[in-house]
């Protein structure tokens, strides 16, 4: 058998699922398993991590240490556009959507910038914003009309 890593290197691991919802154990368990962790286990830490993100797709980092995994949400720009337009809750199985429709303020688009600054790769915050504009038109959605 092959030796184990060292137990207090720290290990990082991103993964895309869908808010609030239990991922298959089983896609989970190639990436979990040679750490010594229960995917079954991890599936449940990220549903419980991501419950306000209900129905939307974020970037999930796992942070595992000692056998222990932290779980912290890292949401995408169109991911916040989307949350932002208040749509309730859809059953991704049964109800199909090409594109949202609503209409966002200005003030939150800036708001939503701000909270993607450091991920962004214009100089300066105003290039966030036409970053976080041009994602909100791909995705469907007006910005004061």
């Amino acid at each position: 058998m092959a030796p184990r890593g060292d137990p207090n290197a720290i290990t990082t691991l991103v993964l895309r699922v869908t808010g609030g919802e239990i991922g298959n154990p089983s896609a989970l368990a190639p990436k979990l398993g040679p750490l010594g962790l229960n995917p079954k286990k991890i599936g449940d830490d990220i549903a419980k991590n991501t419950k306000e993100w209900k129905g939307l797709k974020v970037t999930v980092k796992l942070t595992i240490q000692n056998r222990q995994a932290t779980v912290e949400v890292v949401p995408s720009a169109s991911s916040l556009v989307i949350r932002a337009l208040k749509e309730p809750y859809r059953d991704r199985k049964k109800v199909k959507i090409e594109s949202h429709e609503g209409d966002i303020p200005l003030e939150e688009i800036i708001e939503i910038a701000r909270t993607m600054r450091c991920r962004s790769q214009a100089r300066e915050l105003s290039g966030t914003v036409k970053e976080i504009l041009g994602t909100a038109k791909s995705v469907g959605a007006t910005v004061e009309g």
